[in-house]
């Protein structure tokens, strides 16, 4: 009966501080300072000219903040994304989102990766 009740206390925590961090802006210079590695995969600019690595640019910095959370705390798997989030400080996070989401973007639809119109 315990082993339940640790899972659920756990997850809530989690999300408890999943949403404490939502509401903690970023620093878009830092992240800019950070991005170097992000770029092999998803482009300099952010927006990835492969389909198979998403666009960054233009993202809403919530959403790309809880994706890399998810990654360094083993919520997605993904071992190219591991080696280089695992030593990302939550501030880090904050900060590579900030940058990202202010970058303009092109954003896919259902067809993949295409220019905006």
């Amino acid at each position: 009966m315990i082993k339940p009740f640790a899972s659920l206390a756990l997850l809530a925590l989690t999300s408890l501080s999943t949403a404490a961090l939502a509401g903690t802006p970023g620093n878009a210079a830092a992240g800019k300072a950070l991005a170097q590695p992000c770029q092999a995969c998803h482009g300099a600019d952010g927006n990835s000219t492969a389909p198979i690595y998403p666009r960054l640019a233009g993202q809403y910095a919530d959403y790309l903040a809880r994706a890399l959370h998810e990654y360094r705390d083993g919520g997605r798997v993904n071992p190219i994304m591991a080696v280089y989030v695992e030593k990302l400080s939550d501030q880090d996070i904050l900060d590579l989102a900030a940058y990202f989401s202010a970058m303009p973007g092109k954003l896919d639809d259902l067809h993949g990766h295409m220019e905006p119109k």
